[in-house]
């Protein structure tokens, strides 16, 4: 199999050495040059980086880049294959990925639960509910079919997330056609003017319920992986922000 998985990164950092692995500067339009390539060559959104986040990696991949099977992850984010002391020695290799694609349509990451909210009511609670009421806007206008799936998905307490995923080229084909005629459409009506530099990544947010929503209603075989993080998690943070918006029935501590 010809796997190549993006590696969306915006500073030097360490790159496994599987010939799998395909660094990509994101933004690089917008920031000083990396010594990888940039996903400002050929077709691409580079410029919309601050906006689209590490789908202009994705863009370009599917723009630019030929191979039989495509994924995106992050440079401090990987799919785990094995387990081992040394984090980067858990990240998985393309042997282990062309055993696991004989059994299933996309790799994800496991979903994450948020227990005592809905994915509606935790994106509302973290991001701005405009964001949601344009994108279902759009769906039903574009994609009507793909309503139920949307419902579906924003009713449940859990979801994949951070976009990565690894799929065969003519699913990532339909998947970015699909996404990013609903993400230049929200993007039109969308005003994000007034948003913080955290709320102006709302392309990259939206797009993590896309991926969801797009599974759920073409009913692909998904096997779900764990994550290799290379960096702290900040679990603690996270989680008291979390319960603080929650009791809040708002957005506090996004930016704190």
């Amino acid at each position: 199999m010809n796997i190549k998985i993006i590696v969306a990164a915006h500073k030097p950092y360490f790159m496994p050495d599987d010939p799998a692995y395909f660094p990509l500067q994101a933004g690089a339009d917008i920031n000083p040059p990396l010594a990888w390539q940039g996903d400002n060559s050929g077709e691409n959104i580079s410029a919309k980086n601050r906006n689209f986040c590490e789908l202009t990696c994705l863009y370009w991949a599917w723009k630019n880049l030929d191979a039989d099977y495509l994924g995106l992850v992050h440079y401090r984010r990987h799919f785990s294959g094995k387990s081992a002391f040394d984090p980067k020695k858990r990240i998985i290799t393309s042997q282990k990925l062309e055993k696991l694609f004989s059994d299933c349509d996309i790799i994800m990451p496991k979903k994450r639960n948020y227990f005592i909210e809905s994915n509606f009511q935790q994106y509302i609670h973290a991001h701005h509910p405009e964001d949601l009421e344009v994108t279902e806007a759009v769906i039903t206008e574009k994609y009507p079919d793909y309503l139920p799936a949307y419902n579906a998905v924003m009713k449940r307490s859990s979801g994949y997330r951070f976009n990565m995923c690894i799929m065969r080229r003519e699913l990532l084909n339909d998947y970015c056609k699909w996404l990013f005629d609903i993400l230049f459409e929200v993007e039109k009506r969308l005003d994000i003017s007034n948003y913080s530099a955290y709320d102006a990544r709302v392309f990259g947010f939206i797009s993590e319920r896309l991926l969801d929503i797009w599974i759920e209603k073409n009913n692909f075989k998904v096997t779900a992986l764990p994550l290799v993080n290379l960096e702290s998690q900040h679990w603690g943070k996270k989680i008291c922000n979390f319960l603080l918006r929650k009791i809040s029935g708002g957005k506090w501590g996004r930016t704190h």
